[in-house]
Formats: structure tokens, C-alpha cells, sequence
């Protein structure tokens, strides 16, 4: 299991219930969390609708996850 940081904000903070959270998992990539905490959280929002970063660098969501990884999930911005 892997210890990552989470950081969530607009809808999903909302879906999550909180702005971040620390989580043990078995996901391998980015892709995999996601879809974990879309099952834990009931995230609505698609993957592809969403940008991620780790320790504060925009990435792909093939990325391996590593122990202490800051991620935040980067929902559209809507505004005007």
C-alpha cells in the first residue's frame, strides 16, 4: 500500500466531503486512484474532464504513484 496526500476542490471537494484527506492504497498510477476514490467518493466528473497534479507539477495519468505523493484532482474552473 501506498500513502498518498489528496487535495480536492470545487465539485469534487464537495462529492468528497472534505478539501483533503490522506489515503493508503493498492492503486499503481493516477488513473487507477482516481477510479478508486470515484467508488469511495461517488465522484461524478469523467476522467478526461480532469487535469492532476503531483508535488505541485501538472502530470500524466499514467504515472506511478509513489509514497508521499501530494495529488490534486483539477476539476474545470467555470467563471465569468
Amino acid at each position: 500500500m501506498t500513502r498518498v496526500n489528496l487535495q480536492y476542490y470545487a465539485q469534487l471537494r464537495e462529492q468528497a466531503g472534505a478539501s483533503a484527506e490522506q489515503v493508503s492504497t493498492a492503486a499503481v498510477t493516477l488513473r487507477d486512484l482516481y477510479e478508486e476514490l470515484r467508488t469511495r467518493h461517488g465522484f461524478s466528473l469523467p476522467i478526461d474532464a480532469l487535469k492532476v497534479a503531483v508535488n505541485t507539477q501538472f502530470s500524466d495519468w499514467n504515472r506511478a504513484l509513489a509514497e508521499g505523493d501530494t495529488v490534486v484532482f483539477i476539476p474545470p474552473v467555470a467563471g465569468g
